[in-house]
């Protein structure tokens, strides 16, 4: 094997990336995912590898081209699909789905692979996971990992992606867990919808018919309400960026003349934006674009 890695990584950290991609394609048993049993050489390839993205640039390039790599992360995406109903996911199960899904956004997020990984329709993979209810924090992991892989899509403003996410039922599926997720998993769905809607073609596809402003605004309405409670800077900020971008819009402009919570009219909010000066101008400017 070439010790030199591309981009003049370490040769002895490139040997045993090598190695590990090699692991990643070793043979499994059908009941490998649901079983306790010792782990695997795939499942500790999974494990060294996924550590290994934030210092090994190339890698989402070779797990793209590398034969076979990419069948073995979506047969473990697939193997997990009878636990989910009834849910029956194990701890270990969801750590070890989770690792082929960051494995998944580190291609995701790879200006070189991410049209190969939109063209191949691999998101679609990870809608079942994004459409399970269980609170058990298997669940919730395995939900927060998928959203991670959808965020690291939408992350660089790139018409394609949000073109290709329209094309499918993200949006209902963020909403969702928008309203009944927990607070990191809120966060990155309403993260994913802001980002759809700063794009053009997002925004005229969610004010395009009633019925999807309604769905959006519903659930932009009840997370103010829960926040009345919460107090949560980190998905206020979200909300109140959300009903901005859809004051572009002049039909949406007009309705949210009528429904905009009142919340975020008064000073209910005022103690926490205290400190987050973006957000109050985000806020100030949402009411006098409405006032106009």
């Amino acid at each position: 094997m070439d010790a030199l890695g591309p981009q003049q990584q370490d040769p002895e950290s490139s040997d045993r990336v090598y190695q590990l991609i090699l692991d990643l394609t070793a043979p499994l048993g059908a009941a490998a995912v649901a079983s306790a049993a010792a782990p695997d050489r795939r499942e500790l390839a999974l494990v060294e590898l996924s550590k290994k993205r934030e210092t090994y640039e190339d890698l989402a390039p070779i797990l793209w081209h590398s034969f076979g790599v990419m069948t073995a992360l979506l047969q473990e995406i697939v193997l997990v699909y009878p636990l989910l109903s009834p849910p029956t996911l194990s701890a270990q199960a969801s750590n070890r789905v989770c690792n082929a899904l960051a494995l998944l956004q580190c291609v995701a997020s790879h200006s070189d692979t991410r049209a190969l990984f939109l063209n191949a329709d691999i998101p679609l993979f990870l809608y079942p996971f994004l459409n399970t209810t269980s609170k058990t924090r298997a669940f919730e992991y395995l939900r927060l990992t998928s959203l991670g892989v959808i965020g690291a899509l939408v992350k660089n403003d790139n018409s394609d992606v949000i073109n290709f996410l329209l094309s499918t039922e993200i949006i209902p599926l963020c909403l969702r867990i928008m309203e009944s997720g927990s607070e990191l998993s809120k966060t990155v769905a309403i993260f994913i919808v802001q980002k759809i809607l700063l794009d053009e073609m997002g925004l005229a596809y969610i004010c395009q018919t009633y019925e999807r402003f309604y769905a959006v605004g519903t659930v932009l309405s009840n997370m103010v309400s829960q926040l009345v409670e919460q107090q949560s800077v980190r998905l206020l900020k979200h909300v109140v960026r959300c009903y901005l971008r859809l004051s572009d819009n002049p039909r949406a402009k007009e309705a949210l003349r009528q429904c905009l919570p009142e919340p975020l009219r008064d000073n209910t909010f005022a103690i926490v934006l205290k400190d987050d000066m973006t957000t109050k101008r985000c806020l100030a400017n949402l009411l006098v674009n409405l006032s106009e």
